[in-house]
């Protein structure tokens, strides 16, 4: 049964402690009833009866709180149990008392029900929050996009085959055990039909890895060779898979259905891989980004081109940040690929308008942003400041405009998004998704700012 939060003790009063402003600040904050209703909404949809029967769950308020914790402070889950169990003002924060506090797992799972459609209206109640407690008046906006990566390695054609005779092969391990177990399979026929390639897939990668960094190009006869067997392989462990997956659908129990659908969510992708190194390496083909497989684990994952100093390809997302006055994060948008920045300009006036029920004094983009339609948009909205520079020739006429000094103060507030943005990769986690999947995507980007906008709410507050 779904508890909504345990019985008041203060801590302390009865050990006394130095308080942390800034989170007294924040304790404050999180006792919105919205916020605790949104999560509590997803958080009842665990099971059927959630909420009126079985043992007694962890609070949604304890749940709540402990999650703004770890991005907060950027812990995993593991540290934010240890770091609350050990610390009594943290305890009194979380609203855990003298109770126990829930172990990682519990709170991995209670956090994988928190819909990213949740984490957006939480992070505009949080907006109207900062405004009513004038922490922002939403005059001024600037925006700009930022790649968030997922945690993949770096792909190749032979890791990402690599990789699907290692799951396969694993995989194939827990199939043998069961149908042994229960069908009677044995002996030859299933030390053949279950063999695991994984250390002749590695050692043929090695070794093409060890052609290229001599130099050879991926289409060398030898490297083609090479390649070749590594798909053979790979084939090969498809082969063994749908075998067993055929085998698996024999066996009427639910570890048999867990691993047959495991291997049918892992087949598609190997088998795209297999493709995708045929038509790169055998056919010579040019494959486009959009259709690349750069991952077996998190097959999201875009190839994102920006031209950055020492990162020219990003593996991940583009996420679009809208900020306001007072340093607050007004929107967000997890973006498909890597459309182009102007194409995201009028969105963020229409999310300011419904956020703030007005335009914005000011606007402000960078190059990327500029166009004229743009600039008519903002202005036929309303704004009075437009600071969009224009890229490549300039004439005379446009010089001169954006010589005026309005422009060049807004050129400068604008530079300051990219310090906003490095802030949310180096303390928020912006910089490289924990999360698996889509979703989990979502949620980890929604989590670490609300955790930002929270914290400098708090700090607003604790100094005035």
């Amino acid at each position: 049964m779904l508890l909504e939060k345990y019985e008041s003790v203060n801590l302390f009063e009865i050990v006394p402690l130095e308080h942390d402003p800034v989170l007294d600040q924040l304790d404050r904050l999180l006792d919105e009833d919205a916020l605790f209703q949104a999560v509590k909404a997803d958080l009842s949809r665990r099971y059927p009866h959630t909420l009126t029967h079985g043992r007694h769950s962890t609070p949604v308020e304890v749940i709540l709180r402990m999650l703004v914790a770890k991005h907060l402070y950027r812990w995993s889950y593991e540290q934010t149990e240890s770091f609350v169990a050990d610390s009594l003002t943290l305890r009194q924060f979380c609203r855990v008392y003298l109770q126990s506090v829930p172990d990682d797992t519990t709170l991995i799972r209670w956090a994988n029900l928190i819909q990213p459609e949740t984490l957006h209206r939480l992070l505009d109640h949080v907006v109207l929050l900062a405004q009513r407690l004038k922490v922002t008046r939403g005059r001024k906006l600037r925006t700009d996009g930022t790649v968030v990566e997922t945690n993949i390695h770096h792909p190749t054609d032979s890791s990402l085959l690599v990789d699907g005779v290692r799951v396969l092969s694993r995989t194939l391990a827990r199939a043998r055990r069961v149908i042994k177990a229960t069908a009677g399979q044995a002996g030859h026929t299933a030390r053949d039909q279950f063999r695991n390639r994984w250390r002749s897939a590695r050692n043929t990668a090695r070794a093409i890895g060890d052609a290229t960094r001599r130099g050879r190009k991926e289409t060398d006869a030898r490297c083609r060779q090479a390649y070749q067997k590594l798909v053979d392989i790979t084939r090969a462990s498809v082969k063994q898979a749908q075998a067993a997956v055929e085998m698996l659908q024999q066996v009427a129990t639910e570890e048999a259905e867990a691993i047959a659908q495991q291997v049918e969510q892992f087949l598609p992708l190997v088998e795209q891989a297999i493709q995708q190194t045929v038509r790169r390496v055998m056919n010579e083909e040019k494959v486009p980004a959009q259709v690349k497989l750069v991952s077996l684990f998190e097959p999201h994952t875009d190839i994102i081109r920006r031209g950055k100093a020492g990162h020219p390809v990003e593996f991940g997302h583009k996420v679009w940040l809208d900020e306001v006055d007072g340093g607050i994060v007004s929107d967000y948008r997890v973006l498909d690929g890597n459309p182009k920045d102007d194409r995201q300009f009028p969105t963020s006036l229409d999310r300011h308008q419904a956020l703030f029920g007005r335009p914005p004094d000011q606007v402000s983009g960078d190059r990327g942003l500029y166009s004229p339609a743009n600039e008519t948009l903002a202005k036929s909205m309303g704004v009075r400041r437009v600071i969009l520079p224009k890229p490549g020739y300039r004439s005379t006429e446009r010089k001169q405009h954006e010589h005026q000094s309005w422009f060049r103060r807004g050129r400068h507030y604008h530079a300051g998004v990219e310090g906003r943005i490095s802030v949310l990769k180096r303390r928020y986690g912006l910089d490289r998704c924990r999360n698996h999947g889509e979703d989990g995507f979502e949620r980890w980007v929604g989590w670490g700012l609300v955790a930002h906008n929270l914290w400098t709410i708090g700090t607003t507050l604790a100094t005035r």
